[in-house]
């Protein structure tokens, strides 16, 4: 499995990130049998969150992969908080009181990352500076991260905190890919120039911050996958001409596509099929020529101008 630098800190991660949010639908068995094919692909990179089976997952996790001082060693933790019933909370008590349980529900001691889920809008940055200093100096979280914000948001953080800010979990595929291509579309009359996110591919990585595409597989917003899927033949044509060109699946060549892009992005796969995320791994090794990834960028629709 390749290796990447987690935004501007030192921590080596694998390409590929590992989604917990639905290790809840397998039997105890089958997350054991899923975690270790993960551990065998390089993939020892295991991205949880606080309302993912309202904390069960974080627990069937530390259960199935059997976490012991030992293990911990070999695996890289990211769990995310902020998300409540109802609303958002990035509070110093809320932030606080949530990696302490997760810590607990992982039964580890410290988490490798921790990211804020969604913007809240009655945020005080100076309370997530506090809750992110006393989580650093007790060594419960090493380094810190966002997820879903754009730039101003990310500026409006990072004024008050301390540590910076490595990684940005965004929404991006194949078919969810405005972030690509309002910055190709500079200037145009169309739908593909309406920058949504106020240009936040290019601010990651203008400020080495990590990446991290959630829902690589879906269109819309879990409408469904796209692979195999009737409403994209050009795309599926093209994704399976390249698939056998360089015999690997589909799926491979989906994730490979974000893993060509220069930004070294992360993509977290949420499959719990143990042949889809092998499937995943084996992009690592996969290499699109320039004329592939455009290839497939307009066969799902999308323009150049």
């Amino acid at each position: 499995m390749r290796i990447i630098k987690l935004g501007s800190s030192n921590l080596e991660v694998p390409v590929v990130a590992v989604g917990c949010m639905r290790i809840n639908s397998l039997e105890k068995k089958e997350a054991e049998q899923f975690v270790q094919t993960a551990l065998e692909q390089g993939a020892n990179f295991f991205d949880h969150a606080d309302i993912y089976g309202s904390g069960t997952c974080e627990e069937i996790f530390a259960d199935a992969i059997h976490m012991s001082p030992s293990v911990r060693e070999n695996i890289i933790l990211q769990s995310k908080c902020g998300i409540r019933k109802g609303m958002f909370d990035f509070s110093k008590e809320h932030i606080l009181n949530s990696v302490d349980g997760i810590l607990s529900r992982l039964k580890t001691e410290y988490l490798d990352t921790l990211l804020l889920h969604r913007p809240d809008a009655l945020v005080e940055p100076e309370e997530v500076a506090e809750a992110f200093q006393i989580l650093e100096q007790s060594g419960k979280v090493r380094h810190f991260g966002v997820s879903n914000q754009n730039p101003m948001q990310i500026q409006l953080l990072q004024k008050y905190v301390k540590q910076p800010l490595v990684a940005n979990q965004l929404q991006l595929s194949i078919t969810n890919a405005n972030m690509i291509s309002n910055g190709i579309n500079v200037n145009m009359e169309n739908d593909s120039a309406i920058n949504r996110d106020g240009s936040i591919l290019d601010f990651c990585r203008l400020h080495d911050i990590t990446i991290q595409p959630w829902s690589p597989f879906q269109y819309g917003f879990f409408e469904g996958v796209f692979l195999g899927n009737e409403k994209f033949p050009e795309l599926n044509q093209q994704i399976n001409e390249i698939a056998e060109k360089y015999q690997v699946s589909n799926t491979t060549i989906a994730i490979a596509w974000l893993l060509r892009h220069p930004a070294n992005m992360q993509p977290v796969i949420g499959t719990m099929n143990v042949d889809r995320l092998i499937d995943c791994c084996k992009a690592s090794d996969v290499h699109l020529t320039r004329e592939e990834w455009y290839s497939i960028y307009r066969a799902a629709g999308n323009i150049l101008p």
